[in-house]
């Protein structure tokens, strides 16, 4: 059986997600040690807490607590890093036209439900598949206005004054930090069905995001 070599990922592209990985893991973490001096938020029926989200013992068992300063200098410094790649992907991709593979078609939302279906094991039909499938291309799509806004409500929580205009936009500081805290929760949720699905589709895949490239067996 012969085999060809399938260019998939750009260099750059391939620069950006593997900068963004550890970028976000110290977002994430940081803010975990900066949200443990004010743990507000909480899913509850009068005075009766039905979730909390992240418990004492969470805290104590990932040694998150009484962190705050170091919290804030890690998660200030790599803010910038985070945001410069950020904007350099969204540019990148909207300049050499990588935006097209990734931006949802008409058709997406049907397709997107039918790999749902499939990875599930519910269904047999295997859903349509280019560079991105549909439910691939709404994710991915939706983690980038992620980004944007975690930056946004980012700021709008750490200069409410000198950005008064912009917290007031998204609703002002309470809400602005509400928003920032579900787009973390967000993200968290993206991560682990990310890696769910890099197991699932195996090393081949897993191998095209760090040399570009999959060598496929030729029909």
């Amino acid at each position: 059986m012969m085999k060809k070599i399938v260019h998939k990922h750009p260099l750059a592209i391939r620069w950006f997600h593997w900068l963004n990985f550890p970028l976000l893991f110290v977002m994430i973490w940081s803010g975990m040690l900066i949200y443990w001096a004010n743990d507000i938020y909480k899913i509850q029926v009068g005075k009766t807490v039905l979730f909390n989200f992240f418990p004492k013992s969470f805290y104590a068992f990932f040694g998150l607590s009484g962190q705050l300063a170091k919290g804030m200098a890690w998660h200030f410094a790599t803010m910038w890093l985070f945001t410069i790649n950020g904007i350099l992907y969204f540019l990148y991709t909207f300049i050499s036209g990588e935006w097209k593979l990734i931006i949802p078609e008409k058709k997406s939302l049907k397709e997107a439900w039918q790999v749902v279906l499939y990875d599930l094991g519910i269904s047999k039909v295997c859903p349509p598949q280019d560079k991105y499938n549909a439910a691939q291309r709404i994710v991915y799509t939706l983690v980038i206005v992620m980004g944007f806004g975690s930056i946004l409500t980012g700021w709008a929580i750490f200069r409410p004054i000198q950005l008064s205009w912009l917290t007031t936009i998204l609703g002002g500081y309470e809400a602005a930090r509400l928003e920032h805290f579900i787009l973390t929760i967000g993200f968290v949720l993206f991560f682990v069905v990310h890696i769910l699905q890099v197991i699932k589709a195996g090393w081949k895949n897993f191998q095209s995001i760090i040399t570009g490239f999959e060598v496929k067996e030729k029909s």
